[in-house]
Order: C-alpha cells, then structure tokens, then sequence
C-alpha cells in the first residue's frame, strides 16, 4: 500500500509539474476569460463530476457535514485562491525564478508542518523528526533551484537598472513570502476536510482513496470563489467581456480546458495517495507532490530552451534537484516507518 501511495504521488507531480503549460497559451484571451475558463474547470466541474462518479452521495455526504467544518475547509480554500493571486504580481516584480523558489518551498513547509502538529501525539511518532529532516532538506533543494533561475536570469538579461532592481525585489519577495504562506492552506483545508471523507466511508461505505475526493470538492469551492470571483471583477474592471468572442481563440480554450484537468488530476491523484499513506498522507504526500513537481516544471523548461546559453546555472540546477529528489526519498522513508 505505502508503495502505491508513492507511486500515486509521483504520478501527481507529472500533472502538476505540466498544468502550467498551459499559461503559455492564453492569447489571444484575456488573462481574465482564460483563467475564469480555467478555474472553474479545474475547482467546480472536474472535482464535482469525478466525485460524483466515484461517490454518488458526494453532495448527500457535504449537506450534512458539520457546518463550521465546510466552513473552514472552504475557508482555506479561499485563502490559498488569494495566494495564487499574489503569486502572479509577485512575478511582475521580481521574475518566475525567485517567486517559484520562495513560493514553492513555503507552500510545500507550511503546507506540511501545520497537518504534522494537527496530529494528536505527533511529536512522539518515530518517523517525526525523519519528516522535518525530509522538509528541510526539501527547502534547502527549492533555494538551490531559486539561486539557479536567479542567477540564469542575470545572465540572460544582463544588469538592469540596480536601484530600481533592488526595490523591485524586495516588494516582490515580500508579497512572495505572502503567496507562500497562503498557498499552503490548499493542503491545510484538505486536511481540515477530513471529516467529509471519514463521513464518505463510515456512513456511505465509501473507498477511503475516493473519499478524498469528497474532501476536496469543499476545499475547492472556496478556492473557486477567490479565483472566480477576482477573474470576474477584472473581466467587469477592464470590460473584457468581449475577450470571450475574439477571432482564433478556439485553441486558448483548448488550452484552458487542458490545464484545468491536469491542475485537479494533480490533486485528485495526490489525495489518492496521501489516503494510503493513512493520518501522515497530507503531511508526507504534500511535499513529496511540490518537491517532484519542481523537477518536472524545470524538466519542461530545459525541454523549451529556458536554460539555453546559461550552462553554469543550469549545473546549479543540477545540484538543486539532486538535493530534491534526496528530500522526497527521506519523505518516502518516513512513510515506511
């Protein structure tokens, strides 16, 4: 069971080390019209309907869930919506090498320790301190890929303005940091949300793998009412509606529709796996799944010239996902003991 739960994980990192490409294709779109296309395929349509395939009673099941549970689930949901939102202007500041790094590595820690300490007697469990060693050396993995882009990034670029680098930089971390924190709360509302998936298999006789499920068609609610709602305040804001009708736009949407599979086939997979792993699946499974992810985007974007003319970097980068690939091992002990 363990080595499936592994193998799962793995699988859901492919997806959600690929979802991006898809934002390499938005035009002629709007970013708006793209993303509200986007979210609600990744957060309503395929999580409800996947569920609903798997679980028949998905919607029985959430109607009489403790109220302040959905709350907080959905809660969760909303506050990581806010995070991903954050990481798009954190980009504009600083460069999708540094905030991907600060981004990654603080969802994938927080995302983590928060679950690990929720856990009654945590701190007594023997695979404890193999855990925090597994996420820290994770951490040090995802700096050493951030210093890789930086660094390609200069090189690529040369020198620019430094005052006004410098400034740029420090916003744009502050505001990383943000979206760091924030994005973590995706996997705390799934862990939140267990209760949904214990209801889905005590009361309803539910696999414990499709339980999960359940479990996230309320976490993603409240992500869908942050992205959804802020995609239609600037659709309304920059009177874009018209965006929706533009001329060779056919395979923007194509692009969207895709992206928005992979994105919830990322986390479907993903909690599939972390119920196999039993009460540590969020805690393990979580950093396993952002670690590989960062192995596979980097994999993509060696594949699409992105490190071309930077080979110094590109050994750094090396060095970074060796040190990754470590962590997720340590992880994938963990799960072992």
């Amino acid at each position: 069971m363990h080595f499936l739960a592994i193998v799962l994980i793995i699988f859901a990192s492919f997806f959600q080390g690929s979802f991006g490409l898809g934002m390499k294709h938005m035009a002629p779109l709007k970013w708006e019209a793209w993303w509200l296309v986007h979210s609600f395929v990744a957060m309503i349509l395929m999580v409800m309907a996947w569920s609903y395939i798997a679980v028949p009673e998905t919607f029985t099941i959430i109607s009489l869930t403790d109220q302040s549970v959905l709350f907080y689930a959905m809660l969760y949901g909303f506050l990581w919506g806010i995070g991903g939102i954050l990481f798009g202007v954190s980009v504009e500041y600083t460069g999708i090498s540094i905030t991907y790094g600060i981004v990654m590595g603080l969802a994938a820690s927080v995302g983590s320790i928060i679950p690990l300490f929720q856990i009654e007697g945590a701190t007594s469990e023997p695979s404890f301190y193999i855990v925090l060693a597994g996420v820290g050396l994770l951490l040090v993995g995802v700096l050493i890929t951030a210093i890789a882009g930086v660094k390609r990034d200069q090189l690529l670029q040369g020198e620019a303005d430094t005052n006004v680098q410098q400034k740029s930089i420090k916003t744009g971390v502050l505001i990383a940091v943000t979206s760091g924190v924030l994005s973590a709360f995706l996997n705390v509302g799934f862990s939140n949300a267990t209760p949904v998936a214990e209801m889905a298999i005590n009361e309803f006789g539910a696999d414990p793998k499709d339980a999960s499920l359940v479990a996230w068609a309320v976490v993603l609610i409240g992500a869908f009412i942050m992205n959804g709602g802020y995609a239609l305040y600037k659709l309304t804001r920059n009177k874009s509606w018209s965006s929706f009708k533009v001329a060779n736009s056919k395979k923007a949407y194509g692009w969207a529709i895709l992206a928005g599979l992979f994105w919830f086939a990322a986390l479907g997979v993903y909690g599939r796996g972390a119920a196999l792993m039993g009460p540590l699946g969020p805690v393990i499974g979580w950093p396993m799944l952002l670690g590989l992810a960062l192995i596979i985007s980097n994999i993509w974007g060696y594949r699409s010239g992105e490190w071309k003319g930077a080979k110094g970097p590109f050994k750094i980068l090396l060095m970074g996902l060796a040190v990754l690939i470590v962590a997720t091992c340590i992880l994938g002990y963990a799960n072992m003991e």
